[in-house]
């Protein structure tokens, strides 16, 4: 297990590399760069906006440039904003802890609702409860992220509020006038969470609905039942396990969906996060800000990989990596 962890690691490196030359690239070519606003002024002389792209680093062409932010990357260096020209590295530490208590948040709430759920719809197969969860999950899946987000803000916020009911705020990770203590966190984490993870709680319920009703028709399910167990004995203990292999699979490939839909939520609910700050580099053309947090996201989402595949090995005993 331990060969098979440093050979991901080290096969990272390539695939990241060649995601931030991309990325660079496209940033660089599109129209449009940090100093446009000021060319745009009429105040400003062109020897002064020839300054600052020299400055800035903007007047040499766009692979130097990249090879000049790879080197520094070797040293930890992820450079300057080309806005406010803070460091990349701290703004995005700063914020990193939000969205992984946002993602995490939406992955466990996924988790807990689509798991017993899934399973309560394949016992009760045609029944008024899976024909009900058939509709809120093909509703939920077809339903984009931020839609169900401003739903979920009109209904919670807007509506509650004025039918007198305790409404959920919408705007940022705390109350800035107020208390700022552990409830005041939860309740602004409420929205965001439940908004991230409506599309991946249908479809890993639907998802585990199908893998059990697999499952419980082989030879071994009838066995444990033949045997007299009970059937919650029979469902958890023998069902689940196997019904469950497929699932982890299916969390490490939509884990980098969570992040990407992360960049939505948090703009949507000015969650102060990774994603909320690539949606403003990439409105201010910050090309620094904009690789720094494409790079972050890149390394999340291939660690949440690498600890999908090494889930399923622990959980599936067959399964070794040698």
């Amino acid at each position: 297990m331990g060969r098979f962890i440093l050979h991901r690691l080290i096969q990272m490196i390539p695939l990241v590399i060649g995601i931030t030359f991309l990325t660079f690239a496209i940033v660089n070519l599109v129209p449009g760069s940090p100093v446009d606003r000021i060319a745009f002024n009429p105040r400003a002389r062109p020897e002064d906006v020839a300054r600052i792209k020299e400055n800035l680093g903007l007047d040499r062409p766009w692979p130097e440039r990249y090879a000049n932010w790879l080197g520094d990357l070797l040293h930890g260096d992820l450079g300057l904003s080309l806005i406010n020209y803070t460091p990349v590295r701290d703004r995005i530490l700063g914020v990193l802890p939000n969205t992984l208590v946002l993602t995490t948040t939406s992955l466990v709430l996924a988790l807990v609702i689509s798991v017993p759920v899934g399973l309560q719809a394949a016992v009760r197969r045609n029944s008024v409860f899976d024909y009900a969860v058939n509709v809120i999950t093909t509703v939920l899946f077809a339903m984009p992220t931020f839609w169900f987000g401003l739903l979920l803000i009109l209904l919670f916020a807007v509506k509650f509020n004025e039918w007198g009911l305790p409404s959920l705020p919408v705007g940022g990770i705390y109350n800035l006038r107020g208390d700022t203590g552990f409830l005041d966190r939860v309740q602004h984490l409420i929205l965001p969470a439940i908004a991230l993870a409506g599309v991946q709680l249908a479809a890993w319920t639907r998802y585990i609905r199908s893998s059990t009703l697999e499952v419980i028709r082989l030879d071994y399910i009838r066995t444990a039942e033949a045997k007299g167990l009970r059937d919650r004995t029979v469902l958890y203990g023998h069902a689940f396990r196997n019904a469950l292999l497929p699932l982890v699979t299916l969390v490490g490939l939509t884990l980098p969906e969570l992040f990407g839909g992360a960049l939505l939520i948090e703009t949507i609910f000015a969650w102060n996060g990774i994603g909320r700050l690539a949606y403003d580099a990439a409105l201010s053309s910050d090309y620094t800000l904009i690789m720094g947090t494409v790079l972050m996201f890149s390394v999340l989402t291939l660690l949440a990989n690498l600890l999908a595949d090494v889930a399923y090995a622990l959980l599936d005993p067959r399964i070794r990596y040698d």
